[in-house]
């Protein structure tokens, strides 16, 4: 159990407006730089870096050296689900002018993203519905398994669960298979480890691309017919 000071630490960390936007930048699971962040805030990248350190003490954040360059980048997936979670928060409580709109207002955004490492929007919720229907996993409130057929299914499109070794230290240690609660669709995409050799396939084949300057991703012709002949699913 966390301290209320370390509690009061963290929240006020992520309170800063340039704060908070550098990091819904990294959002889409991608490294990236003080000058890159500091455009996206608005502010010099002197100023982001000194912001970049502090969320990097904090351990909000990892930083990467790659020659004379520097990127950053969320210490662990659960900075990323808390900051999701975040937004979710603060669309519920914005005060509506016209009926709810739940989300992004980008229709990009809505149809298909990254959250973080894994696919969320229409998209993602799609690939959860599919795989659930035809019986290949299944999710409950925090968690998820793989049945046996969905084994066969994912190894027949190149994806060995048996390697989707853990990672990392016990305390920061991911589950194969979880619900994500979709900030948009307000229902579960897939998240956990699945989820991210799910995302990584589909980019490695093709199936969706990056959208410049945004977190979205574009379904591309090959990847609808694979999510439609090989998941089941019928991207929106």
């Amino acid at each position: 159990m966390p301290t209320t000071a370390k509690l009061a630490s963290v929240a006020a960390l992520l309170g800063d407006p340039a704060r908070a936007a550098m990091l819904q930048a990294m959002m889409d699971g991608r490294a990236l730089t003080a000058s890159e962040l500091a455009g996206v805030a608005g502010i010099t990248p002197q100023t982001a870096s000194s912001h970049l350190a502090r969320l990097t003490t904090a351990g909000v954040l990892a930083m990467e050296k790659q020659g004379r360059h520097r990127y950053h980048r969320f210490a662990t997936p659960a900075m990323a689900r808390l900051l999701e979670s975040l937004m979710h928060v603060a669309a519920e409580i914005e005060t509506p002018r016209r009926a709810v709109v739940t989300g992004p207002r980008d229709a990009a955004l809505r149809a298909a993203r990254t959250c973080y490492d894994h696919l969320a929007g229409r998209l993602g919720v799609a690939i959860a519905d599919a795989l659930i229907e035809a019986r290949h996993i299944e999710l409950d409130s925090d968690a998820g398994i793989v049945t046996p057929s969905g084994l066969v299914l994912l190894d027949h499109i190149g994806i060995d669960v048996a390697h989707l070794g853990p990672g990392g230290s016990e305390k920061h240690r991911r589950i194969l298979c979880r619900p994500c609660l979709d900030w948009s669709e307000r229902r579960p995409h897939i998240a956990g480890r699945l989820g991210t050799a799910l995302c990584r396939l589909s980019f490695e084949k093709g199936w969706v691309r990056r959208v410049e300057g945004s977190r979205a991703v574009a379904v591309t012709p090959k990847g609808q017919r694979a999510f439609r002949e090989v998941l089941g699913v019928r991207p929106g």
